[in-house]
């Protein structure tokens, strides 16, 4: 898995690994939007670059086996790649396709993603990653999680 620095088009390995409590010190909600001390009982992952300590996006993940499905608590990028300005791309797609492939693991042919966006943001999801309206929420299942995954995780 990859991002891509805007500024030159080059691809970047990330590495997606469990947020230490160590780090909730520095995530603080003007760079990452939200408390995420409030997360510390869910599972929560950070996004780097490959080698570096600068975490460019977080996700917070609930599973409910009961529903074969995935749920993302919050989700968030780092405050400098987010929107026309930013340094790196695909980054908040990396981390639903990294919650896509823990659905695949657990639940297989019955995997589905979920999330409760933000209104401003619901469609962009719809259109980006192929989501689809659930309720309260929006989810992806099979087969489209497997093509979201094989589009960011292809190497």
């Amino acid at each position: 898995m990859h991002v891509i620095e805007t500024s030159s088009g080059s691809k970047h390995q990330i590495e997606i690994i469990p947020l230490e409590d160590g780090d909730y010190k520095s995530l603080n909600k003007s760079r990452y939007f939200f408390d995420w001390k409030t997360e510390q009982g869910y599972e929560v992952y950070k996004l780097r670059i490959a080698g570096s300590f600068d975490v460019l996006g977080i996700i917070s993940l609930e599973r409910i086996p009961q529903e074969w499905r995935v749920h993302i608590r919050l989700l968030t990028v780092s405050i400098e790649n987010k929107g026309e300005g930013k340094l790196y791309e695909m980054i908040a797609g990396n981390m639903i396709a990294f919650a896509s492939k823990i659905a695949v693991r657990e639940y297989a042919e019955y995997a589905c993603v979920s999330l409760k966006p933000k209104s401003q943001i619901a469609q962009h999801y719809i259109d980006r990653y192929q989501m689809r309206v659930t309720g309260m929420t929006l989810s992806i299942e099979v087969p489209e999680i497997l093509d979201l995954i094989k589009s960011y995780d292809n190497e």
